[in-house]
């Protein structure tokens, strides 16, 4: 190309050949191909497995037993648990990841997977939206739970400021006294760094015991979805399957650090009532509520529509 005239020298032009190019995106793509077929073999299997463990009537019926007994006698471990483990520690990173936002993790990737799991299921925004909101109606739950107890320990408790033993004193002298406090929260007492005493309950174990149960309650519909998609000669998408997977890893990591707490920071009875609170807000939602008519304002039980054609095809006029 003659860069003064701006044309090709003996009048030629170039020509672009989509032919080749398809060609040559084609084999760039293929090794892509041979990567992403054994990764998504091995994201089915994994996911059907998961969901034939989840669904099964063995693990529905039984995990709130299951969980229960955890909370009852986990604290027992504590007798062979070693005080230098790293889990011992508080300040660890998944005490300080996870643990102090444990909703807003559970909420975040459960409202994700009940959202693309309906839509996917009926391609119905109001009905997928009608499911969601079950989560909304779990975190006012949290939220007004966590109110009321912090109200209950800041009632009932006390606050004491230790005072410094005399100097004259010598060691046969008795524990320090303790200064009492009047008109302070349980917060600005700790954060005085003084010392609080009264009757609370394990915020941390009841999160946690109700995330587990309701993580388990809203997966145990993906084996339903994937036998409807099989009926429909569809695959369900990947994301879909992706969400699910995170979602059992986030139900393993909250059932591992309730067992962590319970073994290296055991407190009887507060975590105890807390497990109980939890269990009783899990029975009054998925138990209770949920099961009621929709003209009651109930959302319905997770899958509840989503795989009947009739409910599928009615859509909001």
């Amino acid at each position: 190309m003659d860069p003064k005239t701006g044309s090709f020298p003996n009048g030629l032009k170039p020509e672009i050949n989509l032919e080749k190019l398809h060609k040559l995106a084609a084999q760039l793509m293929l090794p892509g191909r041979f990567v992403l077929r054994p990764l998504s073999a091995a994201l089915e299997i994994l996911t059907n497995t998961l969901a034939w463990i989840l669904g099964s009537r063995l693990v529905r019926r039984h995990f709130h037993l299951m969980l229960s007994g955890l909370v009852l006698f986990g604290p027992v471990l504590s007798l062979w648990a070693s005080k230098y483990s790293i889990f011992a520690n508080s300040n660890h990173y998944l005490y300080r990841k996870f643990l102090r936002s444990t909703w807003g993790w559970t909420c975040l990737l459960t409202g994700s997977f009940v959202l693309v799991l309906s839509f996917s299921a009926c391609r119905c925004l109001s009905l997928s939206l009608r499911h969601v909101s079950r989560l909304g109606l779990a975190g006012v739950l949290w939220w007004g739970c966590r109110r009321l107890l912090t109200l209950l320990e800041d009632a009932t408790g006390t606050c004491y400021e230790p005072m410094a033993p005399a100097q004259d004193v010598q060691s046969t002298a008795a524990p320090p006294l303790l200064l009492l406090h009047e008109d302070l929260t349980k917060a600005s007492c700790l954060k005085a760094n003084m010392l609080w005493r009264g009757y609370e309950v394990s915020q941390d174990i009841l999160i946690l015991s109700f995330c587990c149960l309701l993580l388990a309650e809203e997966m145990s519909v993906i084996g339903r979805h994937l036998a409807q998609e099989r009926r429909l000669l569809r695959s369900p998408g990947a994301p879909c399957r992706l969400l699910f997977l995170l979602c059992v890893l986030l139900l393993i990591i909250w059932m591992f650090l309730l067992l962590c707490l319970l073994v290296y920071f055991p407190k009887w009875p507060s975590q105890q009532l807390g497990g109980a609170l939890g269990y009783l807000g899990w029975m009054g939602l998925y138990q209770g509520w949920y099961r009621l008519r929709v003209n009651w304002g109930s959302p319905g039980l997770p899958g509840e529509g989503l795989f009947t054609a009739t409910d599928c095809n009615k859509r909001p006029q």
